[in-house]
């Protein structure tokens, strides 16, 4: 944060001082990556509250909240650099752009970025804040070639069009960078299953377990990153002489240890008359039809 936000202060200056932007743009995305680191220590720091009987799951959701804030504020640095970038362009008169001290911010820009993203990569995986911010300063490296190449044209051929055009490159840049973590978000949000869990396996999985005869009214969801919850009611075999306790420690089991599900849920039941729930068996419909499935042949 130190580096991104003492670097983004330069290039404010830079960008004044030289009538650039691409530096100026270039600043306006090192501050959502700021921010982004901000978001993510403040939302780290709330999710730890405690849950309460009006929030059972506390404040964990605070990180995709805090995901959505700065993928919306990155829309709206967007906009201001696509209406700043047309309207340089089209304008008669135009700004004069001074080309060295837009090249030698961009080259320290480049580094920064270097550094930060460095800093950043161990830990991308952990959280959807820190991968967005990961992400941005990422996009940043490229922001910054686009600046260097901007000013390179401009010192050579003196072409200061390539200054709002670049700037619209970065803005491209920065779409195309929230893609991926917009989709994460609502699918989050939309309580989807998770990317890494195979939900047609975990059904398969806990109807091998000895003694259940079908799983059904599965739901699986993602609370935060890396806190997944599982809930489901198991139909028992009428003959199954074991106890409830042993079947039920199995399937949790098989969802903790070998799906990674660290919040389970199970409802044991002996008959479906009673459960009012809609009866999801996806799998079971998976199943079938790759048993429809018509036979290749391979000839040799």
């Amino acid at each position: 944060m130190v580096l991104i936000t003492g670097y983004m202060v330069a290039e404010v200056v830079g960008g004044v001082l030289s009538g650039s932007l691409a530096l100026l743009a270039d600043a306006g995305h090192m501050l959502t990556d700021a921010a982004a680191i901000v978001m993510a220590l403040v939302a780290i720091w709330i999710a730890q509250k405690d849950a309460s009987p009006e929030r059972t799951f506390g404040f964990q959701r605070t990180e995709v909240i805090a995901a959505l804030a700065n993928v919306l504020f990155l829309w709206l640095v967007v906009a201001w650099i696509c209406y700043e970038a047309y309207h340089r362009a089209f304008t008669e008169e135009g700004v004069e752009v001074v080309g060295l001290p837009v090249l030698l911010v961009g080259i320290g820009g480049f580094g920064v970025n270097l550094a930060a993203a460095w800093i950043l990569h161990r830990s991308s995986g952990e959280s959807m804040n820190v991968e967005g911010a990961f992400q941005h300063v990422m996009a940043d490296l490229l922001g910054s070639v686009a600046v260097i190449i901007s000013a390179a044209l401009i010192m050579a051929f003196g072409w200061n069009i390539a200054d709002p055009i670049l700037s619209v490159v970065i803005a491209v840049l920065i779409l195309f960078n929230t893609r991926k973590l917009t989709g994460t978000i609502f699918h989050v949000l939309l309580e989807g299953a998770p990317a890494h869990i195979d939900v047609l396996k975990l059904c398969s999985d806990i109807e091998e377990v000895e003694g259940v005869t079908l799983i059904h009214d599965v739901h699986v969801w993602t609370i935060t990153s890396g806190n997944e919850a599982f809930t489901a009611h198991v139909l028992m075999d009428p003959s199954y002489q074991g106890s409830r306790e042993e079947m039920l420690d199995r399937i949790c089991a098989v969802a903790r240890n070998n799906h990674g599900i660290a919040h389970v849920t199970v409802q044991l039941e002996q008959s479906v008359a009673d459960c009012t729930e809609n009866h999801h068996v996806d799998h079971l419909a998976a199943i079938v039809r790759e048993a429809n499935k018509p036979k290749r042949f391979v000839f040799i």
